[in-house]
């Protein structure tokens, strides 16, 4: 699937080819404490199929629990994630799915590192929906 997608603010913009059959969605702490949420959900994008279109992202590598380094690429202006990847000649870039334009169509089919989820992440379909923000 061809897809495409960039920051809030619009300084980076990309586009890729992905497999939507792959969307994850990962509770690790690193990535509660990256999305500054519960978990974050992303899908891979090749090497070869992931072109950036605009602007050039801050990275920040961080040290993972199996020891390899991870390249967590957001933008320098709006601070939105785009990718995280191998730190050095990535094969491989996990697409933070918020920031593609076709996100509506992307259902994750696997949640990874569930030890780490929040207890109430596990049941979102128990809490009460509102199309909006409700009234105070």
């Amino acid at each position: 699937m061809r897809i495409d997608g960039g920051c809030h603010c619009g300084y980076l913009a990309y586009e890729a080819e992905i497999d939507p059959a792959q969307v994850r969605v990962c509770h690790c702490t690193d990535c509660q404490i990256f999305s500054g949420s519960a978990y974050s959900t992303f899908v891979a994008a090749a090497r070869g199929s992931f072109r950036l279109l605009a602007g050039e992202p801050a990275v920040y590598v961080k040290t993972a629990e199996s020891g390899n380094r991870r390249a967590q690429a957001f933008c320098p202006h709006c601070g939105t994630r785009i990718h995280a990847s191998a730190e050095i000649e990535p094969q491989w870039f996990n697409l933070r799915v918020g920031t593609i334009r076709q996100r509506a169509e992307l259902r994750p089919s696997v949640q990874i590192w569930c030890r780490s989820a929040l207890p109430w992440a596990m049941d979102l379909a128990s809490m009460e929906p509102f199309a909006r923000q409700p009234a105070a």
